[in-house]
């Protein structure tokens, strides 16, 4: 099927036979799997892997962006859904360094393991973009040695999160604004642009290549989700990377297509959380509580989207805390 290749030239197009086995399938580094560019018009814009034409055996998906920068798709089940939890990746001429782990420690040492199948050049950097078990959960199959990189929030969760009983490496060195990072021959900065998804969302900036990943800041095509979100400033924060030099916005969910399908999408995904915000506030002003706004809402186009059913309550309580003035400061 066409469209199970986005425009973006692929240099891996690994299908998983061997993804369950301890080590990668090496042999499928051939080249053979190189992608055909198809019209971008071509592409459904849905975050579905199977109505894109993807089977469970098409993952994980890797593309090379730029020279040396790698998105990794790999697919995660949210009851009865699928849909992908991306990672990105950037190769330099002395380290590597990892923006967002997978979901489970399994998860994201089979993405060290294609990672080594790139390069053997050592992870030395990784980003905690979303604090987000999903992103996170697997983080020990890192080298201990690696640094950790996590805004002031995200580091508090983390911790929590240690307390708890979760065997994860906490931050080693916390971002509050942006850091730039020199890492052989290249310019990586790390930055805070506001609260989002978790309070603590940061992003990778490639400046030269750029390419931003923006980790759960954005959901592509997938429902705004918002368990510990700031919803209104979740919008000025995507204002503010709108306004940037970028090419490309990577989303930390649903599909890396086509850069500029991504720019329409993330103006997209940002009017996604204006309609939640906006359908709430007008229950609210109405004088309906929570539960007759969870009864009764409804959300155009978005019905469609992935994890609407999941996702669509806790969005809505989240914004009538927003406006009731109860949003915790920290998740």
């Amino acid at each position: 099927m066409a469209n199970r290749h986005t425009s973006i030239t692929l240099l891996l197009f690994l299908a998983a036979a061997g993804c369950g086995a301890d080590s990668p399938d090496t042999s499928k580094l051939n080249g053979d799997e190189t992608a055909v560019d198809i019209p971008e018009d071509q592409i459904i814009r849905t975050a579905n892997p199977y109505a894109r034409g993807y089977t469970d055996s098409d993952f994980p998906r890797i593309q090379e962006l730029a020279p040396g920068v790698y998105s990794y798709e790999q697919l995660r089940s949210a009851g009865d859904e699928k849909f992908t939890t991306v990672s990105m990746f950037v190769v330099t001429e002395t380290s590597v360094l990892v923006a967002d782990g997978q979901g489970s420690i399994e998860e994201t040492q089979k993405m060290i393991d294609y990672i080594a199948m790139v390069t053997d050049k050592p992870i030395k950097d990784v980003v905690v973009a979303s604090d987000h078990g999903d992103h996170t959960a697997g983080n020990s199959a890192f080298p201990r040695e690696a640094r950790f990189w996590a805004h002031p929030t995200s580091a508090s969760a983390l911790e929590r999160m240690a307390q708890n009983g979760s065997a994860l490496p906490l931050a080693t060195n916390l971002v509050a604004d942006r850091e730039v990072l020199q890492l052989g021959g290249r310019e990586i900065h790390i930055q805070f642009l506001g609260r989002a998804h978790t309070g603590g969302d940061l992003v990778v900036y490639l400046p030269k290549e750029k390419i931003m990943f923006m980790s759960e800041a954005y959901l592509h095509r997938v429902f705004p989700a918002m368990r510990s979100a700031f919803p209104s400033e979740w919008v000025e924060m995507i204002e503010v990377a709108q306004a940037m030099d970028v090419d490309m916005y990577v989303p930390g969910h649903g599909f890396v297509d086509h850069p500029s399908i991504l720019k329409d999408e993330l103006e997209v995904f940002q009017g996604a959380i204006r309609a939640v915000i906006e359908e709430a506030q007008r229950w609210h002003e109405e004088g309906f509580d929570l539960q007759d706004a969870i009864a009764g809402a409804t959300f155009g186009s978005l019905e469609t989207w992935s994890l609407r059913e999941s996702q669509g309550d806790r969005a809505l309580q989240q914004v009538f805390a927003e406006i009731d003035g109860t949003l915790p400061e920290a998740n």
